[in-house]
């Protein structure tokens, strides 16, 4: 609290009859007990409380969110958690052939059956014999979607859910059985949570919760006769956490073109190493 020397000018501004020794900590105008507003540090006027709260939220979205986020509901986790349910039902219709047209294996890639797309159809469509497989997919998502969508905006998280897939994909072509058909959105998860592990670190978040839970899941992949492709869960994985280093690493407003560059640029890798690989299986 600030204290004004006696004097006849000592008078509330709002209410002037009244006499008052007391200024506000931000304006310096005199205030009767009636108008103080006690704050962190001595008192505030009425209209500086008010400018305080409607200012308050704005600045706390900057610093905390708008170099890094985008704002709004997480819609993008929804369309992708509509889009995959959607998909799987058409998997259930019998001869519609929907599991067989989208799934990948890395014959895909070689120039006898080149169908490049499957790297990012077969994300979409999940095993239709065991239907924990779909939802525990699409809970884990709506769990680190809403997070991820909400830190990184819209066309962020999109591009990271995207490029996690692919290289999920690739790392079934570079480790698996091409012959081997997968399907599942297991690589893009796993992306999306290792892009949540570097950002969490390098923010200085605690992460160690979500190391063990990927360690788990990692272990889980390795146990014979689950059928799990390991493979786009540590493609996923890496995908996903390079990924979340560029956005960490470009999260200033003057670095969204080398952001941009650098996404780009992961896809290409992706994408030539999956051609470069399937040339050599032929």
């Amino acid at each position: 609290m600030t204290e004004a020397p006696a004097s006849r000018d000592n008078y509330c501004y709002r209410h002037p009859d009244r006499q008052s020794f007391v200024l506000c900590q931000r304006c310096g105008r005199t205030i009767c007990p009636e108008c103080q507003t006690q704050g962190a540090v001595g008192v505030i006027c009425p209209e500086c409380m008010k400018e305080q709260r409607q200012s308050a939220p704005r600045i706390k979205k900057r610093r905390v969110l708008t170099r890094l986020t985008g704002e709004g509901r997480p819609t993008v986790t929804y369309v992708l958690i509509a889009v995959t349910i959607l998909v799987f039902v058409l998997q259930l219709i019998p001869g519609l052939g929907v599991t067989q047209a989208l799934q990948y294996a890395g014959v895909y890639s070689t120039p006898v059956l080149f169908e490049p797309w499957r790297l990012l159809t077969a994300v979409f469509v999940h095993s239709t014999s065991f239907y924990l497989h779909v939802l525990l997919n699409m809970y884990t998502l709506w769990i680190f979607g809403r997070l991820l969508e909400s830190y990184l905006g819209h066309i962020r998280f999109l591009s990271l859910y995207l490029i996690s897939g692919l290289a999920g994909s690739v790392g079934v072509l570079l480790l698996a059985d091409p012959r081997v058909p997968v399907v599942g959105a297991s690589g893009a998860i796993f992306g999306l949570m290792g892009a949540f592990f570097v950002i969490q670190r390098r923010l200085g978040g605690n992460s160690a919760q979500l190391l063990v839970l990927l360690a788990i899941n990692l272990v889980i992949g390795f146990i014979p006769g689950f059928n799990i492709a390991w493979q786009a869960h540590l493609g996923g994985l890496v995908g996903g956490a390079l990924v979340g280093l560029i956005f960490t690493e470009t999260r200033r407003r003057n670095q969204k073109g080398l952001q941009i560059t650098l996404l780009v640029a992961l896809a290409v890798v992706l994408i030539v190493a999956s051609v470069i690989k399937g040339y050599t299986l032929v």
